[in-house]
């Protein structure tokens, strides 16, 4: 809780329920649930890197998704957050993922932005290059 804000709930809790959200509406498009809050650490220098939602779809592409929640629209709003560097983290995030398996997938990265009660799904928001 927020000094002040007694009944207001945590910067956690608001980012989980964000989550939640998201992924009951991904899976209401057809998309079903892989792993949750993949996290990774990359080094005692680096920043780990975390996948808030790893998704299948429906032709077999993994999707990892970034999940971004503002109250408004102002400056830019939720899906102008996802910054170079955490879409930087995300793919090292995602690298070291896939390295866990056999033979990777097709795999994509989207955005989930939610602006209030505006939902924005940004499909190939972002490139691993």
């Amino acid at each position: 809780m927020f000094k002040g804000d007694a009944g207001a709930p945590s910067t956690k809790a608001r980012g989980d329920a964000a989550e939640a959200h998201a992924l009951a509406w991904l899976q209401a498009r057809g998309l079903t649930l892989v792993e949750r809050n993949y996290r990774v650490a990359l080094g005692p220098r680096a920043r780990g890197g975390e996948i808030d939602l790893i998704m299948r779809s429906r032709d077999g592409t993994l999707v990892f998704v970034e999940v971004r929640q503002r109250t408004g629209r102002s400056h830019g709003g939720a899906a102008a957050s996802v910054t170079a560097s955490k879409q930087q983290r995300v793919v090292r995030a995602a690298q070291h993922y896939l390295m866990r398996l056999a033979t990777p997938p097709p795999c994509r990265f989207d955005v989930l932005a939610i602006d209030g009660e505006q939902v924005q799904w940004l499909q190939a928001a972002f490139d691993a290059a």
